[in-house]
């Protein structure tokens, strides 16, 4: 089979899938920030052609701008990304326990995963010593 992706409209790419419909998708180009909606077109042997009925919809973050905002009683924070790349992951058990974020943030109170786009932007980060160290503690 043949399998077509779009972001809305637009064409970025095709894969070709084996009988049991895996497959695998590198655009051609990479998608550049913002929200993305992607949905497939399916080809099969016969040329009958299938539209996906739900789509994909991800976040592509850009480095340094707001992706969420965090809210508690006392006020609401952005959260920044610190690279650039597609969220791949977003920590569900937050819905039900916000509280983890606070009482595990090294560990479970992760927000999302990243699959980072530019290597070179890791460059730029700090390890926990040297943030600790940055914030004066």
């Amino acid at each position: 089979a043949q399998v077509e992706i779009f972001d809305g409209k637009k064409q970025i790419g095709e894969v070709l899938a084996d009988k049991r419909g895996e497959w695998v998708f590198l655009p051609s180009l990479p998608l550049s920030p913002g929200n993305r909606s992607l949905s497939l077109k399916m080809i099969d042997e016969t040329g009958e052609k299938f539209n996906s009925e739900k789509a994909l919809v991800l976040m592509i973050p850009e480095k340094g701008k707001d992706i969420a905002v965090v809210e508690s009683v006392k006020a609401a924070s952005e959260v920044y990304s610190p690279v650039s790349g597609i969220i791949v992951k977003t920590n569900e058990d937050l819905n039900s326990s916000p509280e983890i974020v606070n009482e595990d943030p090294l560990g479970r109170g992760w927000f999302f995963q990243i699959e980072i786009s530019n290597r070179e932007e890791l460059s730029n980060l700090m390890t926990e010593e040297e943030y600790l160290k940055h914030i004066g503690e």
